[in-house]
């Protein structure tokens, strides 16, 4: 059982949920855009939410900055938090807002949100699930594009509500977090989506 809840938390890793959430949003609207455009905006949130963390977090461990690989320290989280949160305003304001792409600058706003909320409880010696923030946000993401395009994804939304648990119960069950960690990862990725929603998704209704 602790193999299979390890998995959950291996695949559902914060570093791959843009990533996911990016795959998603192409699959539902490839007709709509050209292919030299999906093909920009996906190795631009691959490079930035992805390789780049990856590049640095190893960079960092060789320099000693961080030392442990899930960042079970909380002053080790400090400085990945910060530039990843960097990355992603870089994303933001210079990738995505160059082309029209409103559901995903709005997922992406929120997911900044949610990173500079962990980080400002860390400062505060409050740790945070990122795994719980990150499939959370990735769930109301999926239930913000069924909602905007009128697609019907309730078994999608089922399993990754059903992913949500078995995610939560791995980082309880590995003792990396406390219960009160896993709700508040799950607050910090879900309220951010949720009051974006009044930006762009329910002023369409």
């Amino acid at each position: 059982m602790k193999k299979f809840l390890l998995f959950f938390s291996y695949l559902f890793n914060p570093l791959l949920i843009p990533t996911y959430a990016t795959l998603f949003y192409f699959f539902v609207t490839l007709n709509y855009f050209h292919k030299h455009e999906v093909y920009l905006a996906f190795i631009e949130v691959l490079i930035l939410t992805l390789l780049l963390p990856i590049s640095l977090f190893y960079l960092f461990r060789s320099l000693g900055i961080v030392r442990t690989k899930m960042l079970i320290n909380k002053r080790e989280r400090r400085l990945p938090l910060a530039f990843y949160a960097i990355l992603l305003f870089t994303l933001i304001k210079h990738s995505l807002a160059n082309l029209v792409i409103p559901e995903l600058y709005y997922y992406f706003l929120g997911i900044s949100i949610s990173i500079l909320t962990a980080l400002t409880l860390v400062i505060f010696n409050r740790k945070i699930s990122l795994h719980v923030m990150g499939v959370s946000s990735l769930t109301l993401f999926v239930i913000s594009i069924a909602v905007y395009y009128h697609t019907n994804f309730l078994i999608l939304i089922g399993l990754l509500i059903l992913c949500c648990g078995l995610v939560a119960s791995a980082r309880l069950q590995d003792d990396e977090h406390s219960l009160s960690g896993i709700v508040s990862g799950a607050l910090a990725g879900v309220i951010p989506q949720i009051l974006l929603w009044f930006v762009w998704l329910i002023p369409v209704f």
